[in-house]
């Protein structure tokens, strides 16, 4: 009998209507965990990296945590896996909510789907059998209103996850959304494009298999006495969620203004912040499965750009959708975050590729003429409502020149626009900058999906979160580079365990290592140590470089934008630009990599890669 997971995944040929399933070896488990460990393993071995990620063969994973199912705080998370049609190269969305979880119960640890069907379908995965559906009267529809009807269609106690407009369009900033109003959205990277490329609609899930755990007792004894403190550690976020830290963030050099122009908005970030949502247009709490922090918030409201009710914007969409297009508006920021979740957008993308167009149009390389009239001013309502959904319907301006995120926009307008664009790797940054913490600046260079600042989160220890574990227990100095090394070293590895166990971030600081390890053991029956846990995240760190490499990814594609070694005018971190020549040959020496970012022959058989 298998711990902790189920054991089987589940294989989708659409093309040829198909539906198979394959076995998940214990060996697999203890090296990769699942998730996105798993799914990278798949994907290295059994898929062709040469094929463009809409060609129908592109594999493309849904993969449960190891955890998750489970009773461990926070076992909620699955990981959406393949290679990106935004950077063409890996891509891991991991989300949480119920939907996981419910996944897992239905008897499979994961979905590998291939093919394209001829007409839009959905799959239906009850209990253990799974059936490939029609999905013509849901294409065309929303993600909430596709909830709606296909639960009316299957069962009231199904979750649902669906593509938008955005990812029938093939959006390349189209993510995917998961339990409905409540929006969990999978969108980094362009996974809900690479779902449309399939004909595939919606995956709904309803399942009673909850998976077995090696040790009840003695996991529930341990969570007795850890749950109250990971709950005392997180009070901020249950009662504000992520965006009740942006005026913090802000105070932190750390806010995207202006499209990264920006160094300082103190005021602005006020009133789109956390607190004034709970002052204003909060509803309730939301708590993801297993989640004893309940960060995530219901919102409200109809007032001038019309209704919006469901899930709150969350802090990056504060950054990306509220400063960095110097929107400060909180009821506009509520309305076109739900477009987004109703379309099937990632906000983060989004955010940029609108900030992007409005420095286009003030600076004179667009003009009325191009945009039919419109007139794309900073933190313009008009401006970003008629962009989104242009966007997202592949109709007008919008349609044309953003649809693809900021990088493409770049290349189709031309006219030296590349400098106004926030990338590493293809993917635009998320709403952290690397100016006002260092650390992050070479987490971004080396992250393997791109910008991406869930790799490291290394941020969180500049504020104060400890980590016993690991030795941090004062903050550094955000702008020191001596130590940053080792740290992103330390906090990657630590950080790639998480979605393969299907565990929320939110735990860095609030669980050590060596408690991880423990659930894993209870769970599973594994003999786990913390040593042997960070080993496994390092492994698979160095698993998804390789995967990269094979693409072209070496040394030369670790480096920051232009824009964001530019020092800002004002705030925090006034004049202070990171030199990531100081950090990445020390980081390279640590990761067992040569001069070129490639990992050696010697630090690959450590980790038990060749």
């Amino acid at each position: 009998m298998s711990y902790g997971y189920q054991g089987k995944i589940l294989e989708v040929d659409l093309t040829a209507q198909k539906i198979s399933e394959k076995e998940v070896s214990e060996e697999d488990v203890k090296k990769y965990f699942m998730g996105s460990g798993l799914a990278a393993k798949i994907l290295s071995e059994e898929a062709d990296l040469s094929l463009d990620p809409f060609d129908p063969a592109n594999p493309l994973i849904f993969m449960a945590g190891l955890l998750t199912g489970t009773m461990v705080p926070t076992a909620c998370k699955l990981s959406v896996c393949s290679k990106s049609p935004l950077t063409g190269i890996w891509n891991e969305s991991t989300v949480g909510g119920h939907w996981p979880a419910q996944f897992k119960c239905t008897g499979y640890d994961g979905i590998m789907i291939k093919g394209k069907s001829s007409k839009p379908v959905y799959l239906w995965i009850d209990d253990g059998a799974c059936k490939i559906k029609d999905a013509g009267n849901v294409w065309g529809k929303d993600t909430f209103i596709t909830s709606e009807l296909l639960k009316k269609e299957t069962d009231e106690r199904t979750l649902v996850a669906a593509i938008g407009q955005a990812g029938e369009n093939l959006s390349r900033i189209a993510g995917i959304v998961f339990d409905g109003i409540n929006a969990r959205n999978a969108a980094r990277g362009g996974p809900g494009a690479v779902m449309g490329s399939k004909n595939l609609k919606a995956i709904v899930v309803r399942g009673k298999q909850r998976p077995e755990v090696k040790d009840r007792e003695a996991l529930r004894e341990l969570l007795k006495k850890e749950i109250p403190v990971i709950k005392e550690k997180a009070e901020g976020l249950s009662e504000f969620g992520t965006s009740g830290g942006a005026v913090a963030v802000e105070a932190f050099a750390d806010l995207p203004i202006k499209n990264w122009q920006l160094g300082s908005w103190a005021e602005g970030i006020k009133g789109i912040s956390g607190q004034r949502m709970r002052e204003t247009i909060w509803v309730r709490h939301y708590h993801c499965y297993a989640c004893p922090i309940g960060c995530a918030k219901i919102v409200k409201g109809d007032g001038k750009y019309g209704k919006f009710y469901g899930h709150y914007p969350e802090y990056e969409t504060v950054g990306m959708l509220g400063a960095n297009c110097l929107n400060d508006d909180l009821e506009l920021l509520a309305y076109v975050n739900e477009l987004c979740n109703r379309f099937g957008l990632d906000t983060i993308s989004t955010g940029n590729t609108l900030a992007f167009a409005m420095e286009c149009y003030e600076k004179g390389k667009i003009t009325k003429d191009d945009i039919g009239g419109l007139e794309i001013k900073w933190g313009d309502s008009k401006a970003m409502i008629a962009l989104i959904n242009q966007i997202a319907k592949k109709e007008g301006f919008g349609g044309e020149y953003l649809a693809d995120g900021p990088v493409k926009a770049a290349e189709k307008i031309g006219k030296r626009t590349e400098d106004f664009v926030s990338q590493t790797k293809g993917l635009d940054y998320p709403a952290h900058d690397p100016r006002g913490h260092f650390s992050m600046a070479l987490s971004y260079a080396t992250a393997v999906r791109g910008a991406c600042h869930l790799e490291g989160l290394t941020y969180f220890l500049d504020r104060g979160l400890k980590i016993k574990d690991l030795g941090y227990i004062e903050p550094p100095d955000q702008f020191r580079e001596e130590d940053k090394p080792e740290i992103v070293y330390n906090l990657q590895n630590f950080l790639s365990v998480y979605n393969p166990l299907g565990l929320c971030k939110f735990l860095m600081g609030r669980a050590e290592p060596s408690q991880i390890a423990r659930w894993v053991n209870r769970v599973t029956g594994f003999e786990m140590n913390k040593e042997e846990l960070l080993k496994v995240g390092e492994r698979l760190f160095n698993l998804k470089r390789l995967y990269d490499i094979k693409l072209g990814i070496s040394g030369k594609d670790d480096i920051l934008p232009k824009r964001l070694l530019t020092a800002k005018p004002d705030g925090k971190a006034k004049g202070k630009v990171p030199d990531l020549n100081k950090m990445l040959p020390e980081y390279y020496r640590l990761r067992g990599w040569d001069e070129k970012g490639i990992p050696t022959k010697e630090r690959l058989k450590e980790l038990d890669l060749v």
